[in-house]
């Protein structure tokens, strides 16, 4: 065998009894798995002692914003580090592919809080399959998988008109979504609180949800609100998806604001009565309260239509902005899931102007009170100033929402992770330690075994990938060792970028991407595409 780790407590992803056993690995894949006491042990060219340590499968991240880090950033250490073997990129419904020229300038515009603006990319691809196919080429640190994003699909063939898709218009976007499935997509986003996405009404949706359907894919919407009517907009969901006919997986599934304080067991209640009645449904979350996006998302769909040139030129006119300022501070815009904002609740945690620095960490009432100003005058000039690339925070989330959550059976783990910015939310470089760690193993809202099984073999599952989220023989040997003990996420709010402790060895494909707790050279991701 190429590798031998001996003596693992062995936690299979299956949500069964952990136990005890040699697994051996070898071209890639789990070759062996000899129980303790069941004969002759494994030998390898190279063993590790893992006496104390959980092996699991590798965690699959459901919810990603690595997009374009997966390419600038070779070490990727923010997710490697945490054990993660498996990104799903192209969420929200905006992402790089597919494009032409002129939309792939708008998206990265209306973007750059998520990604950055790209201006170190190399953008060589302009179909779903070229980008991955730019990734198998360079090599990444883990491995990704991609969702066609429905507003980039709207903006390729409709551009940035708050109107109904013309019936031509439509067959475009059919076109587009059955091209990108057939290149290896695994399914669809949708960001329906962004535009240009948010324009579709759900007979469009469900036109593409059925193209979706046809390869065996799935939705993955952000829905129309998490704050104000949730409730209906993850109804609205479902019932989108049964008539279409399409697998629904649900974006970053939280009930937040204060309107839902409590009414996390609202939507288990919801979604309990669909999948009794067959529904297909899963979904991901994050373990934390806050939200993260950008500034520019808070405001009014209107305000955005037309693209980002459009959104700047209104901001800049003084009465449209008194407009833009009275539909979020007063009635609550649609880009703020319908509640009015709340400006101590909104942290800046990145811009891409280094001059506006100072801003970060803060939040818009306290930047605003240090100027002696109106929270909206200190948003207003961040935005214009900052060319719409800022990103927040947003302190709105119920901790007695997350938790009943992330316990249901179709639950899957989805860092939501943006990258991007001075001060990120930790959740990009801490999400799943924190789930073993402070969820499972400190507060025990789960068990460790069942946790494992919410971070692998339940997404593995949604993904339709036949020998990943178990650790099993023939399966890939996409693997994590890690202490339960001590496994915990070193980011937090205020060191974001800390990486966590007691996650020695992490392999992807057989190979130590993490090894001794540090990262190794190797870039043995490429994409995972649909196969079913």
């Amino acid at each position: 065998m190429d590798l031998v780790i001996r003596d693992a407590r062995v936690i299979d992803g299956s949500g069964s009894a952990s136990y005890r056993a040699d697994v051996a690995v070898t071209d890639g894949r789990i070759a062996e798995i000899r129980r303790e006491g069941d004969g002759p042990r494994p030998t390898g060219t190279r063993t590790i002692e893992a006496e104390g340590l959980a092996l699991s499968p590798g965690f699959i991240d459901m919810h990603a914003h690595s997009d374009l880090a997966v390419l600038r950033d070779p070490d990727h250490s923010a997710k490697a580090a945490q054990g993660v073997t498996l990104e799903v990129l192209g969420q929200d419904g905006l992402s790089y592919a597919p494009v032409d020229d002129r939309t792939l300038a708008q998206v990265r515009q209306a973007i750059t809080g998520w990604n950055g603006d790209g201006s170190d990319i190399d953008f060589d691809w302009r179909t779903v399959g070229e980008y991955l196919d730019r990734i198998d080429r360079q090599g990444i640190a883990v491995n990704a998988a991609y969702l066609i994003p429905q507003g980039t699909v709207r903006m390729y063939a409709v551009g940035w008109d708050d109107r109904d898709a013309t019936p031509a218009e439509l067959e475009r976007m059919k076109q587009l979504v059955a091209e990108g499935m057939e290149q290896g997509a695994v399914g669809m986003s949708s960001g329906l609180t962004y535009t240009p996405g948010m324009y579709a009404k759900d007979a469009e949706l469900t036109e593409l949800c059925r193209v979706v359907a046809s390869y065996g894919g799935y939705y993955c919407p952000h829905h129309r609100s998490y704050g104000a009517g949730a409730l209906d907009a993850y109804r609205e969901m479902v019932e989108l998806t049964r008539t279409a006919g399409c697998s629904l997986h649900l974006a970053h599934a939280t009930m937040n604001f204060g309107v839902n304080k409590g009414k996390g067991v609202d939507l288990l209640a919801l979604l309990d009565e669909a999948i009794a009645d067959g529904a297909d449904i899963s979904l991901d979350t994050y373990p934390y309260t806050p939200g993260a996006t950008t500034l520019v998302a808070m405001l009014p769909s209107w305000a955005n239509e037309g693209g980002p040139d459009a959104t700047l030129a209104r901001l800049k006119d003084d009465e449209t902005a008194e407009r833009i300022r009275h539909h979020v501070e007063e009635i609550g815009a649609d880009g703020c899931h319908g509640v009015p904002i709340e400006w101590d609740r909104i942290e800046i945690s990145g811009v891409s102007d280094p001059g506006l620095a100072s801003c970060v960490g803060k939040t818009v009432a306290q930047a605003a009170a240090e100027r002696g100003e109106a929270p909206w005058v200190t948003a207003r000039r961040l935005l214009i100033n900052d060319n719409l690339g800022s990103s927040i925070l947003q302190h709105v989330g119920h901790e007695e929402n997350v938790r009943a959550i992330m316990q249901h059976p179709v639950h899957t783990g989805g860092s939501d992770g943006i990258l991007q910015g001075y001060k990120p939310h930790p959740r990009a470089y801490g999400t799943f330690p924190h789930y073993l760690g402070h969820y499972a193993r400190d507060l025990g809202v789960m068990s460790l075994e069942e946790t494992v099984a919410h971070l692998t073999s339940r997404p593995a599952a949604r993904l339709r990938l036949p020998d990943r989220g178990l650790v099993r023989e023939g399966y890939r040997a996409d693997l994590v060792l890690f202490d339960p003990e001590t496994v915990a996420a070193g980011s937090t709010f205020e060191a974001p970028r800390t990486l966590p402790v007691g996650i020695p060895h992490v392999l992807v494909d057989g190979k130590f991407v993490i090894e001794d707790g540090k990262r190794t050279d190797v870039l043995a991701g490429r994409s995972v595409r649909r196969t079913v």
